[in-house]
């Protein structure tokens, strides 16, 4: 077997496949790493566009004797799915449903397909596919069978073996086989394969009574092969035994993460989708109390049972994104939640059980009037909003753990062990001693139903002493497992953190077996070797993310990172807080990530831009490849959205990671004309104003477009803003309200739509304010530098931000607000310019510097709001702009437009309209620009009635929609404006 790959089969592997094939470090390295703490870099990744893909590059990995190792969503804990050979992507192409019989509840599947994207499609028929993973966003189908995947309900619904039916796949050989159900005849198979199978079972056979000694009998044992489907005897309730009429060959490539065959199309049995829910969350005083309590709730027959503590409440209880959930469902200071959901066909057998969840805790002894070990009760959720909003606090369990920001993070490594439930509060306290004789807390969560909780103590796995540690609590905690006959792996498979551990877990009898099997499928050792059998030392550094002599190269970073550790301020510690979730690979809800979403390219996603800079900054891809051009495409799509900094569970900030890329490549490379057109907008609009008339003939006359495309890069099939006949020039103080605010008027709504100031004063003077402007006196027109942090200027950036808080300052200081209309300047104010100007003045100003609508809601809750306003229209159709979705922004918009009696108010559920500033106008960029505004925004306007407003604050989606869509968007301002001339006019018209 070949660690490399020979040149000649990279030749033909592009020659012969369809599909892409890179053979580059940049690609390679993004593939290099899943969730886990490994690292292997592979020698070439392939994404096949079809199954005679995959045939042809299993036929030259035989030929040429390389490894080969499938991939989905490359979300796996224990690192399934690196190695050193061939990667082979089937997200990107091989996510089709195949088949849907209905009335069967079956459906057959490929490989890719995402859990979530499998479910969108079955809900219209009232079916779903219940192994519902906390990665459901991001995890393939193909993976989950691999992997033996449970998900939070599997006391209900099992796992993944129990919802496979069958599997068509690859054999190491080359040979097409139908893993499914075979009678004990074994009538229907021949030549080879019956031979095989033969084999197979006869080994099962021989194996039978080990296999009854050494599998733990819990539901949750995904380590191993699954090597008791071929026992001729099957386990009946009650434990008994009884002789086998058939056997389901499927079992057995469910958990073989890749080892035995590759999966082309998957039978799945589906359930019928729930139309009811409700949920009780039992408060507890103790973590023992919790786990000794769990067996006693599942008697309920609940569908789930899960474990939140206290150290996941205040980590949540950190993060914008769940800050607000958890106040909902979490009540006092609890030190464990147990989420009990009850999901019967009715409401009044869900209401029944909630009264017996209530009636069970006071039998435990439990009470709000309680005192001490006494304290607890249930929070009921029944609107099933309030459940969706618990779902993601507990689904964004993991990740919540992962945001600490220190070197040290929680580890997966023991991290799912499950025992049976009459022992679980033993073995978690035992377990908990482990950690705290290492030194080391660990935070639990997960499937409490099932005895299965995950937990990871938090290590620095970049010290040697640490990796030790981590092999240490793995040999004690599994010998606790052994103790309570648990299992070792009860979810998250084996993967390198595990296999090397079955031999301990199941003794050499089986693990010989296990070895059987592989040489059975696979002679020549090339389907995903090193897993489950035949694997290195989980502590072997040499396979680890962090390896030996592993550092960061210092750079000259620009903005304040000192929030993190590491090297270049801090930067270095921002990179790496991406674990490789994955949930930047989600496709729909949210915004994250607009380029993964069109492209489907691990290249153009959060976590491919992550792992390529932690590469890069650690010199594992070159000299120079900061500034490089891998890297500039690696950046290029990326619209600076800021989705990331809120929706992933890490906190990971592409959008300001890009300012400092597009730095490093300025110091070499310089700018283009196009960069310094776009910087420098603010300082020559005066210019151009006064030319406008020049500027303006680029989008009536092509052949100055096209000139623009090839002189600048600005596509000629896109329409520049039009600079505007009468400016914002007024520099006056109006209104006589008892209030002050200051008014900013950023340049793109001065010089392209000054009448959305105009209208700002208008409604900020019915608001009971006198309306001050912001401004410099005897200098030019303030700017947040937006335009410079866009094309990496950060110096010019930081030079308009002092101006801007020099001039902004006084006002502050004295409690007046500043106000802005245009999302991504104001909240620049309220983001990067803590970065370039760390201090308490910009923090005072980030303080006091609203959006109009907040400032509006700011007001009505306050109760000082005094005026009088009526719907102008019947409907408004409402984009977000991503900053304002990224900063919490967003809702005030919605609260704002609800105050107009009789208005009513819809809202795109769109990712970013893809404009993005001069994104959307580059030659390069124009047409993926495009296909971001198509995936919801420009189909949902197009859908809108003749007479619906559509409403966008950001001047870039008005640009995009009317552009897309044909249709005019207007500035919540607008709104209000009208509303309050409605009220004035005669019977409320206007």
């Amino acid at each position: 077997m070949n660690s490399y790959v020979p040149s000649e089969f990279l030749r033909r592997l592009k020659a012969e496949m369809a599909g892409p094939v890179h053979g580059d470090v940049f690609t390679r390295g993004r593939y290099a790493t899943d969730a886990s703490i490994y690292q292997m870099m592979p020698a070439a990744v392939a994404i096949p566009r079809d199954v005679e893909d995959i045939r042809t590059a299993l036929a030259l990995a035989r030929e040429f004797e390389v490894p080969m190792t499938p991939r989905g969503g490359g979300t796996s804990q224990c690192g399934q799915t690196v190695n050193r050979g061939l990667i082979l992507d089937n997200s990107r192409h091989l996510n089709g449903l195949l088949e849907l019989d209905v009335e069967a509840a079956r459906c057959v599947v490929q490989p890719g397909i995402v859990l979530d994207e499998l479910n969108r499609l079955l809900k219209p028929h009232g079916l779903w596919f219940p192994v519902d993973v906390s990665t459901a966003s991001r995890a393939t189908i193909g993976g989950m069978a691999a992997n033996n995947s449970c998900g939070q309900r599997s006391i209900h619904y099992g796992t993944m073996r129990h919802n496979v039916h069958a599997i068509d796949a690859i054999l190491p050989s080359g040979e097409q086989f139908h893993f499914g159900e075979v009678p004990v005849s074994l009538e229907g198979l021949a030549g080879e394969q019956r031979a095989l199978v033969q084999e197979l079972l006869s080994l099962g056979a021989h194996e039978s009574a080990n296999i009854q000694e050494r599998f733990p009998s819990v539901l949750r044992r995904v380590g191993g092969y699954n090597i008791d489907a071929l026992m001729p005897y099957e386990y009946a309730k009650g434990g008994a035994m009884n002789a086998r009429h058939s056997y389901k060959l499927a079992d057995l490539l469910v958990g073989s993460e890749g080892t035995l065959a590759y999966s082309t199309a998957i039978e799945l049995k589906l359930w019928p989708l729930p139309q009811q829910r409700v949920l009780g969350i039992c408060h507890f005083p103790g973590f023992y109390e919790a786990m000794d309590a769990t067996q006693h709730l599942v008697e309920l027959g609940p569908h789930a049972v899960e474990l939140v503590d206290n150290t996941m409440v205040a980590l949540a209880r950190d993060i914008d994104l769940y800050r607000d959930s958890v106040a909902e469902f979490v009540r006092g200071d609890p030190a464990a939640l147990l989420i009990v959901e009850f999901a019967f066909e009715t409401e009044a057998e869900n209401l029944r059980h909630l009264r017996l969840l209530h009636e069970r805790m006071a039998d435990l002894g439990f009470s709000w009037k309680g005192q001490g070990k006494s304290w607890g009760g249930v929070v009921e959720a029944i609107d099933p909003g309030m459940q969706a909003r618990i779902g993601e606090v507990r689904k964004a369990g993991l990740n919540i753990m992962m945001s600490m920001k220190a070197e040290g993070k929680p580890v997966s490594f023991v991290e799912d062990c499950a025992v049976d439930l009459p022992d679980l509060a033993e073995y978690t306290a035992a377990l908990t001693e482990v950690f705290n004789k290492h030194g080391t807390p660990g935070t639990w969560y997960a499937h409490a139903s099932v005895g299965c909780l995950h937990v990871r103590p938090v290590l620095n796995m970049k010290l040697e002493k640490d990796a030790n540690t981590m092999r240490q609590i793995a040999e004690e905690a599994f010998d606790l497992v052994l103790k309570y006959k648990g299992s070792h792996s009860g979810e998250h498979g084996d993967g390198i953190s595990r296999s090397e551990f079955h031999t301990k877990m199941f003794g050499e009898q089986m693990v010989k077996a296990f070895e059987t099997i592989k040489r059975h499928f696979d002679p020549q050792n090339l389907f995903n070797p090193g897993k489950i059998v035949n694997a290195p030392r989980m502590n072997d550094r040499e396979l680890f993310r962090y390896q030996p002599g592993y550092r960061m190269v210092e750079i000259k970073q620009q903005l304040d990172w000192s929030a993190w550790p590491g090297a270049s301020g801090g930067l270095q510690g921002a990179i790496e807080m991406c674990n490789n979730n994955g949930a930047c690979r989600k496709t729909e809800g949210g915004v994250m990530c607009p380029s993964y979403r069109v492209t489907r390219d691990e290249q153009h996603v959060t976590r491919g831009r992550a792992n390529t800079l932690r590469l890069a900054m650690s010199g594992q891809l070159g000299e120079e490849a900061m500034s490089s051009d891998a890297m500039h495409e690696t950046m290029k799509l990326c619209v600076s959205c800021k989705a990331c900094k809120r929706e992933c569970p890490t906190g990971v900030d592409m959008a300001r990671m890009k300012i400092e890329v597009m730095a490093a490549r300025a110091r070499k490379h310089g700018y283009s004309l196009q960069q310094r057109l776009v910087a420098h907008l603010p300082r020559y609009a005066l210019l151009a104003f006064r030319l406008r008339w020049l500027f303006n003939l680029r989008n009536t006359v092509p052949a100055l477009a096209s000139m623009s495309e090839s002189l600048v890069g600005f596509s000629a099939q896109r329409k520049l803003p039009v600079w505007a006949s009468r400016p914002f020039m007024e520099n006056d103080s109006v209104g006589d309200g008892s209030k002050e605010v200051v008014l900013l008027a950023d340049t793109f709504n001065t010089w392209f739509e000054p009448e959305n100031l105009r209208e700002a004063r208008v409604v900020l003077r019915a608001a009971g304010y006198r309306v001050h402007l912001a401004q410099s006196p005897g200098q030019r027109k303030l700017c947040c530098g937006r335009t410079y942090l866009a094309t990496g200027m950060v110096d010019q950036a930081r030079l308009e931000a002092q101006r801007m808080v020099d001039a902004l300052l006084p006002w502050v200081q004295k409690g007046v607000p500043v106000v802005g209309l245009e999302p991504s300047c104001l909240l620049t104010l309220r983001d990067e310019f803590k970065a370039l100007l760390p201090g308490p003045s910009t923090q005072l100003l980030a303080d006091n510097a609203f959006l109009l609508e907040e400032l509006i809601v700011r007001d009505h809750e306050a109760g000082t709001l005094d005026w009088n306003l009526s719907a102008p229209v019947s409907q408004v159709l409402v984009h977000g702009h991503c900053h304002q979705k990224a900063l919490g922004a967003f809702s005030a918009v919605q609260k704002t437009l609800a105050l107009i009696p009789g208005l009513t108010v819809s809202v795109v559920d769109s990712s970013c309209c893809g404009m993005a500033g001069a994104f959307g106008y580059g030659r390069d960029t124009a047409a993926v620009s495009m296909q971001m505004a198509e995936l919801s925004l420009l189909p949902a306007v197009r859908d809108a009635e003749p007479d619906t407003l559509i409403v966008a604050d950001g001047t870039s989606c008005r640009h995009q929609i009317s552009d897309g869509a044909g249709r005019d968007a207007i500035h919540v301002v607008h709104v209000l404006a009208m509303a309050l001339r409605s009220a004035e006019a005669p019977h409320g018209t206007a």
